[in-house]
């Protein structure tokens, strides 16, 4: 079956090309009545026509693509932050392409022959402006996500609240009664993580024990740390606060080898509520992300940027969710 063109169109419409063209390039208010432009809508429905993206893409120079790029893959927010920038991406007519950085958070390297020529723009999640320059990240329209925001090279940046999830964590844990803190962190070096670690050590004041043990993201990479650092009984923490559900659920594993009790001799809390979260037992006490959110006003920030539109939004809001691998401080 032949394919109906814009010219079947107009000619079943009554109307010329150049009015067809208008009305379902939605440029038509002002120059065409809406009666004539319901009735090219209707006509075009009624025929099954669809617009030659490519050919309209061809004449504006544009691709409606975009590019999503994160440190992984293995990881279920980023999943989830492609799922909520591919939503807003449909409602647009764009479409977005997901790319795990084989480095993990960088130096980035170009997916395509070129991506300036592939691309209208680039969002990158938790990684920093300066690894995208083979993408493209310093011709292209760029958008950070969770990401430094004092990095000038990008056109827009959508953050989480992420101090203030670590507060949250902070308050809960100093009204069970901890003082004695250790903080997991991840090996990893990027500015989310490095946020949650001096908004932690702000946080806690006179009066109380900060540790730190940094950890590769995983959960044998946790536990075997955890394993280390828990051993020794003496100025062992009450607390421990893991920068990711990840490192959480090692940390657990490894208080269960010693034979500590979560949350009685050690509790545990995590970041970011992935499936995992609920998965482990006791159940974690951790940070949700709203990871689709951040997805969805990446890509809204994008489009913004591509009207040439300034695009500026707070940080979105965090929420600590209390479970049972967090209870009052052990006795000393």
């Amino acid at each position: 079956m032949t394919r109906p063109t814009s010219r079947d169109v107009a000619t079943a419409a009554g109307v010329s090309q150049a009015t067809v063209s208008l009305v379902l390039g939605d440029k038509w208010p002002g120059r065409v009545s809406e009666r004539t432009a319901a009735l090219v809508r209707e006509t075009a429905t009624r025929l099954g026509y669809r617009p030659n993206l490519a050919a309209r893409n061809l004449r504006l120079g544009s691709t409606r693509t975009a590019l999503l790029v994160v440190p992984a893959l293995t990881n279920e927010f980023f999943a989830r932050v492609y799922t909520g920038a591919a939503r807003v991406a449909a409602e647009h007519g764009f479409g977005v392409v997901l790319y795990p950085s084989p480095d993990g958070t960088g130096p980035a390297r170009d997916p395509f022959a070129s991506a300036r020529a592939a691309l209208d723009g680039v969002i990158a999640s938790s990684m920093a402006a300066h690894t995208l320059h083979a993408i493209g990240g310093d011709t292209l329209p760029l958008v950070m996500l969770d990401s430094d925001p004092r990095a000038g090279a990008a056109a827009a940046h959508v953050n989480l609240a992420m101090a203030d999830g670590m507060r949250q964590i902070t308050e809960h844990l100093l009204a069970l009664g901890h003082r004695r803190f250790l903080h997991l962190a991840s090996a990893v070096d990027s500015w989310t993580f490095t946020t949650r670690a001096q908004a932690l050590g702000a946080l806690l004041g006179p009066g109380t024990e900060l540790r730190t043990v940094r950890s590769p993201l995983t959960v044998h990479g946790a536990r075997t740390a955890m394993e280390t650092a828990l051993a020794d009984p003496h100025g062992r923490p009450t607390a421990l606060v893991c920068d990711d559900d990840i490192l959480a659920a090692g940390a657990c594993k490894a208080a269960r080898r010693l034979g500590l009790r979560v949350p009685e001799d050690l509790s545990v809390t995590g970041f970011d509520d992935l499936a995992l979260a609920t998965a482990v037992e006791p159940e974690l006490t951790t940070v949700h992300l709203p990871a689709e959110r951040v997805g969805e006003q990446g890509m809204t920030a994008l489009l913004a940027v591509l009207e040439g539109t300034p695009w500026t939004a707070p940080d979105i809001p965090v929420t600590l969710v209390m479970r049972e691998s967090t209870g009052p401080a052990p006795a000393p």
